[in-house]
């Protein structure tokens, strides 16, 4: 069934009327008690990065499905993207060695139909090697969902998105379109519930949800800053925003959302929220009656309904499905990246999983022991900080996630799994992989800080993340859980050619620079307490206006004018319209135009805007191999200056 915005409001008014109308079908087969109750499955989702053989992120989706042809694949937003349908499981036996077993089958055959077109497969929360750059609508699937969803939230939003999240480092960046979206990459569990528990598992899943991932934070960086344990979180939630600055009083919720509060009555409530917060973006263009399927003995698809909550992104997602002609009810674990490894990634389903039933069973109302505000804060402070961070359980003690984890979680999980049957094996391998990874403190966001900093004072910041995302596809490749994993070296980047493609990889984005009316002693004084030769000049939209060398002031010291350095401005000396290179040229082109100009630095400008310096010392590791010309295998036609 197709899709179609519905920002019109003739569209929306007969998006809105559909959606009533699947909300009462759902309230009547709730009432009726339709849904299949006399079985529980498990499901999976395995989203994924494509990078090419110089490990950026590679738009080559709709190839590698195309060779494919396997309905268990499919698209996400990004074209540098793919997910993963596994089937279900019968919850219980070794359901979770066959999701295993099927995730690697079916990577297998991802990785060697991408192997085939030149790229490569990466499960990773957030790609190291991603780039602002890569985040244009060239890079989107051209699938007329995507493109309809995001002029319906960018007509919403009105203005570009704007994202800034603070760790370690600090991001701040302006986005026009929902592409941000496409830097994160889960691995979402399904589990099959049954509507008269329904209310209070979906609780216990909120309840979940912050001692669980931080367990399993897997994407510490974006852009190559160091940000939250599981800077997904941040990320997603500010990269489809629409709302707009407005009166503080004013209480709106964000369309990714942990929730305001418990859930009371019914599955049907979260439903109503939704319509009741956020109006429709999409709507199918074809509608099937839920009553009349229901009266012809056929479980309604309730496509509306399903459309406009699946424009609603909670972390914790109520989900009506049907299967072999039944309906059912589950409860989709949106929190978990992708990554390290499958085997971390079945682990952190079994550890849900097992804690799911366990709870569920021991608390049948999970929402009268624990504040909900509590509980939100324990999921902002483990995507922060991981098992580094303080949690309040249900008997109102504070832990460490760690302690958490060893002395509560991990044996209510082992429960839970022996409860439904799961095989013993199956129980002490995943879980065993759960408890040494926390006692050694080594998660994937861990191994990935530690190797940076183990390559900290090697190669060019472009290097290292190469480094580090070809270390994680040869990891992955061998299958074992990230405790056991060494840190990243420098050389399994690969060859210089790999890490010197284009001019981003190499230049600083770290830069020092003066205004226009600033006396030129200040620019004096940066290079030297910097030990640079020049300071870019720019004014305040951050654009481009000149450049100050330490020749041009020596010229002016040695002169012989009678004003001194302090009465003069960075205006009366610097160099207007410096040649300046966007940030993907080839850097022997770049190599040219220093030659060319006779100068030893070029700006890097996008839209006007500086974004970086690159100059001759950044070459400088690279000497050896220009004076070989090899770099000439790598260079572009000549782009326009």
């Amino acid at each position: 069934m197709g899709t179609q915005t519905a920002t019109g409001t003739t569209d929306r008014q007969t998006a809105i009327r559909w959606m009533l109308r699947d909300l009462q079908a759902l309230e009547h087969m709730l009432r009726e008690e339709l849904f299949e109750t006399d079985v529980i499955r498990i499901g999976a989702e395995q989203e994924m990065f494509l990078v090419d053989s110089s490990w950026q992120p590679a738009p080559g989706a709709m190839t590698v499905l195309d060779a494919l042809d396997d309905p268990h694949y499919t698209t996400e937003v990004g074209a540098f993207n793919l997910e993963c349908n596994l089937d279900p499981q019968v919850f219980g036996g070794p359901c979770l060695s066959a999701l295993e077993a099927q995730i690697d089958e079916l990577l297998a055959l991802g990785r060697a139909t991408a192997n085939a077109a030149g790229l490569e497969i990466v499960l990773t929360g957030t790609l190291p090697t991603i780039r602002k750059s890569d985040l244009s609508m060239d890079n989107m699937v051209q699938n007329p969902r995507y493109l309809a969803l995001n002029r319906a939230l960018m007509d919403l939003r009105g203005e570009a998105y704007e994202l800034h999240i603070k760790g370690t480092d600090e991001l701040r960046v302006r986005q026009d379109s929902v592409m941000a979206e496409a830097c994160n990459a889960s691995f979402q569990v399904h589990l099959q519930v049954r509507p008269d528990e329904f209310v209070n598992l979906y609780n216990v899943a909120q309840l979940l949800a912050g001692p669980v991932l931080a367990c399993a934070t897997n994407s510490p960086l974006l852009f190559g800053k160091r940000l939250w344990a599981e800077t997904r979180i941040a990320l997603f939630e500010q990269s489809v925003d629409v709302r707009r600055p407005g009166h503080h009083l004013r209480e709106r919720s964000a369309r990714v959302t942990f929730g305001t509060d418990w859930l009371r009555r019914s599955i049907a409530d979260l439903y109503k929220e939704d319509i009741t917060r956020f109006r429709p973006v999409l709507a199918p263009d074809t509608y099937a009656d839920p009553f009349a399927d229901l009266a012809d003995g056929r479980a309604p698809s309730l496509e509306a309904l399903r459309l406009h909550t699946g424009t609603v992104w909670r972390w914790n997602r109520a989900c009506y499905g049907v299967g072999g002609g039944h309906p059912h009810l589950r409860i989709e674990n949106r929190v978990l990246p992708a990554g390290p490894s499958v085997v971390d990634e079945v682990a952190n389903a079994a550890l849900w999983l097992g804690l799911m039933t366990s709870i569920g069973v021991r608390h049948p109302e999970v929402s009268r022991m624990l504040p909900f505000e509590q509980v939100r804060s324990n999921f902002v402070a483990a995507a922060r900080q991981g098992l580094g961070a303080h949690l309040t359980w249900l008997d109102g003690t504070d832990h460490t996630a760690s302690a958490l984890a060893l002395d509560v979680l991990l044996p209510l999980a082992e429960e839970g799994l022996a409860s439904v049957g799961v095989d013993e094996a199956d129980r002490q391998r995943f879980l065993g992989v759960i408890e040494r990874r926390v006692r050694s403190g080594y998660t994937g966001s861990r191994w990935i800080l530690g190797s940076l900093n183990a390559m900290r004072n090697q190669g060019s910041p472009g290097q290292r993340l190469n480094s580090l995302t070809a270390a994680m596809v040869s990891r992955q490749r061998v299958g074992t859980p990230v405790h056991e994993w060494v840190a990243a070296t420098l050389d399994e980047g690969g060859e210089w050619r790999h890490n010197f493609v284009e001019v981003e990889q190499m230049m600083s984005s770290d830069l020092v620079t003066v205004a226009e009316d600033d006396p030129v002693e200040l620019a004096a004084n940066l290079m030297d307490w910097h030990r640079i030769r020049q300071v870019l000049v720019e004014d305040a939209e951050h654009r481009l206006v000149g450049l100050v060398s330490y020749r041009t002031i020596l010229r002016q010291v040695f002169s012989g004018s009678a004003a001194s350095l302090s009465e003069i401005s960075v205006g009366d000396v610097m160099k207007r319209d410096p040649v300046c290179v966007p940030p993907d040229m080839a850097p022997l082109r770049a190599i040219e135009l220093m030659r060319s100009f006779g100068i030893g630095a070029l700006p890097v400008v996008v839209d006007d805007q500086l974004v970086g310096i690159i100059t001759e010392h950044d070459f400088m590791n690279v000497a050896g191999l220009l004076l070989l010309g090899e770099l000439t295998a790598t260079a572009a036609p000549n782009p326009e200056v």
